[in-house]
C-alpha cells in the first residue's frame, strides 16, 4: 500500500500525539488488539488511576466479579504501550497462573511467574537480581516478603497488588508481610486491588490508602482523632 502525503501526515499525528491522562485517546491504541469486551465502568475506572499523572496510585474497589483484573490489564497495556516495563504483579499464590493467562490471552501481554525455582534459575545464569525482567513479573504475597531487598532494587513504573485487604493492617508494627511490602515498593505508583477494602474497622482504610501515600491522612493518631466519631470506642 503506497500512502499519499496526506495519509503518512494523519498516521504520524495518530502515532505521535498527546492525550489528557484522563482521555479516552490514551487508551485506545494500547488497546487495539485486546481480546477482551470492555464495559463503561471498567474504563471509567483505568481513566480515574490514570487521573494524575503526579498521583502516588489508586484503590480500585469494585465488587467481586466486576473486572478489576481486566482494569489493571488496561493499565498494564498502556504502560507497556509506552515502553514502561518495569511492571510488578503481587497477589496470592493461588492467584498467580490466573494472573499470567489473562495476560496473554486477553491482553497478549509477556509475563513470568517467579518464585523460587526459577529465581534461582536466574541467579544461576548471572542475573543477581532475578526482578530485573523484560516481562511482566508476577509473585506471591510471602515470596515478596521473602525478596524484599530484590524488589527495592528496582525502579517500578507499577506494582499492581491483588486482593489488597491483605495490607490493610499494614499501620500495624506486627503485620510484618504488609509492612516488608509496603517498604519494598515505597517509593513506586501502586494499583490496589480489593472488593473489601473495609472489613471490621475504619482504621483499615487508612492501612490501605498509607501504602499508597504515607500522608494521604497524615499519621495514625492524626486519622483516629479526625474520624475518632465514626470509629468504634473499642477499635484500637
Amino acid at each position: 500500500m503506497q500512502l499519499t502525503p496526506y495519509h503518512a501526515k494523519y498516521f504520524a499525528y495518530e502515532l505521535t500525539k498527546r492525550c489528557s491522562s484522563n482521555s479516552i485517546g490514551k487508551l485506545a491504541a494500547s488497546l487495539s488488539d485486546a481480546q477482551v469486551d470492555l464495559n463503561p465502568h471498567q474504563v471509567e475506572a483505568a481513566l480515574f488511576a490514570f487521573q494524575s499523572p503526579l498521583s502516588k496510585g489508586a484503590i480500585l474497589a469494585d465488587e467481586v466479579g466486576l473486572g478489576k483484573t481486566i482494569e489493571a490489564g488496561i493499565l498494564l497495556s498502556q504502560k507497556w504501550a509506552e515502553r514502561k516495563r518495569k511492571l510488578l504483579i503481587i497477589t496470592p499464590s493461588s492467584l498467580r497462573k490466573q494472573w499470567n493467562q489473562e495476560l496473554i490471552d486477553k491482553f497478549f501481554l509477556p509475563s513470568m511467574i517467579l518464585e523460587t525455582k526459577p529465581f534461582n534459575h536466574e541467579i544461576k545464569k548471572g542475573n543477581l537480581n532475578p526482578f530485573n525482567q523484560s516481562e511482566i513479573v508476577i509473585c506471591s504475597f510471602h515470596f515478596a516478603r521473602t525478596k524484599e531487598a530484590y524488589i527495592k532494587q528496582i525502579d517500578w513504573d507499577l506494582v499492581v497488588i491483588d486482593e489488597a485487604h491483605h495490607m490493610r493492617n499494614v499501620y500495624k508494627p506486627t503485620s510484618r508481610i504488609a509492612n516488608t511490602i509496603e517498604a519494598a515498593v515505597i517509593h513506586c505508583p501502586k494499583l490496589l486491588l480489593t472488593a473489601t477494602p473495609l472489613q471490621n474497622a475504619l482504621l483499615e482504610l487508612y492501612g490501605l490508602v498509607s501504602v499508597i501515600d504515607d500522608y494521604a491522612f497524615g499519621d495514625l493518631k492524626n486519622f483516629k482523632n479526625q474520624f475518632s466519631r465514626l470509629m468504634d470506642k473499642g477499635e484500637d
